[in-house]
């Protein structure tokens, strides 16, 4: 059987690099400050007020606009 490139054989060596990899980033993580947390939250808000007022804009337009073409 032919084997294609782009299949990788999972062994234990590939998962154990995997999991120190993983490892090495849970290290430098930290929780974050109460300020830090808030903007994060603050900014989070924003983008989904941000996207949610295009999206109604868009529908608005969509719904209003062929009624005021055909008129």
């Amino acid at each position: 059987m032919v084997e294609s490139p782009f299949e990788s054989k999972i062994t234990v060596e590939s998962i154990g690099q995997a999991l120190r990899a993983h490892l090495r980033v849970l290290k430098l993580t930290k929780k974050p400050s109460r300020e830090e947390f808030l903007t994060i939250a603050k900014v989070a808000g924003i983008g989904i007020l941000a996207i949610g007022a295009i999206g109604f804009i868009i529908y608005v337009l969509l719904t209003m606009l062929p009624q005021w073409v055909a008129k």
